[in-house]
């Protein structure tokens, strides 16, 4: 095989000797030199060929039997292939008297510092997104009262991946988060606190569940939840559900403003009838 787009000189074409089965004593089979390098014996033929590896020898049967010179350009072969050099650049170093062999260890140790920092770089990641599926964010306890308030209680994610962590949404929401910085999760909690301000704000002028401003209030929740995990209209009349009958969601929602709990699951269960949901029936998917 000719390496592409330039041309190279065949490696020379040792001289086959036979010999009488009896007296094949001269060299290793392919099996016992498969064996001595751990490479297999499919790989030693087909070097063989293509004219990289040949034994010199072969018995009467046809047996390739390999030399000790055989056996050293093999080592040299497979120190090669080990460190990444394709069987082209392989057969340049070893066959033309003219390769630059260090430049070309050079070179692949310049590929093989790339991969390392590839490969360290993904190694981190996977730390980032095991850790984001036991632990939920990425953020210390300090990083997480500045961006979410006093009120926020670190034990909440705990309790989360406890009732969660089996869930499509979970692993959504702990992939999103292996790649979010302090910074991400801060403009997270800001459109989490417009939308309360915005609830607040509609309740307070009289909106009415059903009407345009209402249900664009709907649609702004589940862009805003998106954050987290896709969130569909029957999940979202779930979760208004949840917002009105969970005693921690509702005295959030009502601390905003007096009875917008329930008034939040009005407006989420007016926009899902207006998409034929009837949530008296909805389920979570």
């Amino acid at each position: 095989m000719k390496p592409s787009g330039s041309p190279h000189r065949a490696s020379p074409t040792p001289t086959v000797k036979s010999m009488p089965d009896a007296t094949a004593t001269d060299g290793p089979t392919v099996g016992q030199v498969s064996t001595r390098l751990g490479v297999t014996v499919r790989a030693l033929h087909h070097w063989d060929d293509i004219g990289l590896a040949r034994p010199s020898l072969r018995t009467a049967a046809g047996y390739r039997l390999y030399t000790a010179g055989d056996l050293e350009r093999l080592h040299r072969i497979v120190v090669y292939r080990e460190i990444g050099l394709g069987l082209d650049r392989i057969r340049a170093i070893l066959d033309d008297s003219t390769a630059d062999v260090p430049g070309a260890l050079r070179a692949q140790r310049t590929q093989v510092a790339e991969r390392i920092d590839r490969l360290q770089q993904l190694s981190a990641g996977l730390d980032r997104m095991i850790d984001a599926h036991e632990r939920g964010l990425l953020l210390t306890v300090e990083q997480q009262a500045a961006i979410f308030g006093p009120q926020w209680n670190p034990d909440w994610l705990a309790q989360a991946r406890q009732h969660y962590g089996d869930t499509t949404q979970w692993r959504q929401y702990a992939e999103r988060s292996a790649s979010r910085g302090p910074e991400e999760w801060q403009a997270i909690a800001d459109a989490t606190a417009g939308l309360d301000r915005a609830l607040g704000d509609a309740m307070d002028a009289g909106v009415t569940p059903g009407s345009p401003e209402a249900n664009q209030l709907v649609e702004l929740h589940r862009e805003v939840f998106a954050s987290y995990f896709p969130l569909t209209r029957q999940m979202q009349v779930c979760l208004g559900r949840m917002f009105e009958a969970d005693p921690g969601f509702a005295a959030h929602y009502d601390g905003i403003r007096a009875g917008l709990a329930t008034w939040f699951r009005r407006i989420i269960d007016s926009s899902a009838r207006a998409h034929g949901i009837d949530p008296d029936t909805a389920t979570w998917e």
